[in-house]
């Protein structure tokens, strides 16, 4: 498989970057442009549609002054009014005829023409106030004009109609809405770098951690990541620290399986292969020698079975192939029955097996014999392989409320403690000199717990090494 490379992992990051900043920053995008479109509504109607009610308000307040005026007191008094017009720099007044054309104009520039805007349509026609915002057909200005009809006994006389520039207020909404749109554009800037920066502080420890990541895969097992934050990151990275040394241990633990079984193989295949070939070579002359030669050879392959065995017991348990027969049973009677095959083979080995036997009536329990018995044998022959410098092993059995408990005990130097939490584990040997793979006592607990008990092990007190075993009763 190709490895990834370094132009992948930054498109990678900007891909989680580029989702992020969509996510967030998009919708507050969202939202503050329908913000600034609902004010700049308001803004709009405050001032361009406020200004316009104002100027009709006031054309129709006009033009009820003038409704007692028949046609010709209606243009002398327009004439008047606009003589005395103060208000000719901010506002400009009008007055129409019937035909739409301006009789006098409060600036005289625009006395004589017809404008005809909607809303001198709308008050000739329609008899009601309007206004109309656009550009002056001469001047090209923008401009924003209210009328009013003059009635008079029901007929229409005149118009008043009311034009101001749009200038200021056009200045106003513009410098309104660009103070707007810079706060708008502000508080997006604010938002955008600091998920920017909320996001870099996110993907560049995770490129960090993929970057150790693929060195760990890469085989240099146990680097570590150092931690930078107490998070969820911080999270990450011990467990990807944790994982790191786990694999180097599980490495180093099966390279020394390896090892172990190797050797473990080697001495009693060589053992076997030497007194075959002396025995072969017709180099053996007694007959006590030959007997001895083959109780070597027996030896040494029951030596080899056992170990095969172990290891085909390990396998099944690994991939799922591992049952119990299960029966009910005395455990009391299957436990002496390892305790007395023991008994004469250790003291061989200059080692007394003590048996103490605390329940006199039987302990019924549902189990698998020869795996129990399994369990039982293994753990004497460690007993003896790592304790008989004790001399000495001792075993008991007795009743705790519905439980079995069995402890078996050695008088030898005991386990450092540092190696204790880690001896259940698979080809774990520690420090031991000892024969043996390293999976025994991990075969043991499986069937153990398999029957629903418990094993602890650990360091007795005065020395020695102690295993108890806790199987529940039968009722």
């Amino acid at each position: 498989m190709a490895k990834p490379t370094k132009l992948q992992d930054q498109v990678k990051i900007r891909g989680i970057r580029r989702r992020w900043l969509l996510n967030s920053v998009a919708i507050v995008l969202l939202i503050l442009a329908l913000a600034v479109g609902a004010f700049a509504a308001m803004l709009w109607s405050y001032y361009y549609d406020g200004t316009a009610d104002d100027l009709e308000r006031k054309a129709a307040s006009s033009a009820n002054g003038f409704r007692v005026y028949t046609r010709t007191d209606y243009r002398a008094a327009a004439q008047q009014t606009v003589s005395s017009y103060e208000d000719k720099g901010r506002l400009e007044l009008q007055f129409l005829d019937t035909t739409g054309a301006v009789l006098y104009s409060g600036n005289d520039l625009t006395a004589g023409s017809t404008p005809s805007t909607p809303d001198i349509q709308k008050a000739l026609n329609e008899r009601a106030a309007g206004s109309w915002r656009g550009r002056d057909p001469d001047t090209g200005e923008r401009i924003l004009a209210a009328s009013s009809p003059v009635i008079y006994q029901g007929d229409v006389v005149g118009v008043i109609r009311y034009v101001t520039s749009l200038s200021d207020i056009d200045r106003q909404f513009t410098f309104a809405m660009t103070v707007i749109a810079a706060i708008g554009l502000a508080i997006f800037a604010m938002v955008y770098f600091s998920n920017l920066y909320f996001v870099r502080s996110i993907v560049e420890p995770l490129a960090g951690i993929t970057e150790i990541a693929r060195v760990i895969a890469d085989g240099s097992y146990g680097v570590q990541i150092e931690k930078q934050y107490d998070d969820e990151i911080g999270e990450l990275t011990d467990a990807i620290n944790s994982m790191s040394l786990k694999i180097r241990q599980s490495e180093k633990t099966q390279s020394e399986f390896i090892s172990s079984v190797s050797h473990e193989l080697r001495t009693p295949l060589t053992a076997i292969t030497g007194w075959a070939e002396t025995i072969q070579n017709g180099e053996v002359r007694s007959a006590t020698d030959l007997r001895k030669g083959m109780g070597i050879i027996v030896s040494e392959a029951k030596r080899l079975s056992n170990m095969v065995e172990e290891l085909l017991e390990f396998s099944r348990m690994e991939d799922g192939r591992f049952t119990l027969s299960v029966e009910p049973l005395d455990l009391k009677a299957e436990l002496e029955d390892a305790v007395y095959t023991y008994t004469e083979f250790f003291r061989k080995e200059g080692i007394t097996l003590e048996y103490t036997d605390g329940p006199e009536e039987m302990l019924p329990i549902s189990g698998d014999p020869e795996r129990l018995r399994q369990v039982f044998c293994n753990l004497l022959d460690n007993a003896a392989k790592h304790g008989g410098a004790g001399n000495r092993i001792h075993v008991s059995l007795f009743r705790e409320g519905e439980e079995a408990v069995i402890r078996i005990r050695d008088y030898g130097p005991g386990a450092p403690e540092e190696e204790l939490p880690y001896l259940k584990n698979k080809f774990y040997k520690g420090s031991s000199k000892a024969r043996g793979s390293g999976i025994g006592l991990a075969v043991c607990e499986e069937i153990v717990t398999r029957h629903e008990g418990r094993m602890d092990v650990g360091n007795a007190e005065g020395g020695g090494f102690l295993v108890v075993i806790r199987l529940p009763i039968e009722n």
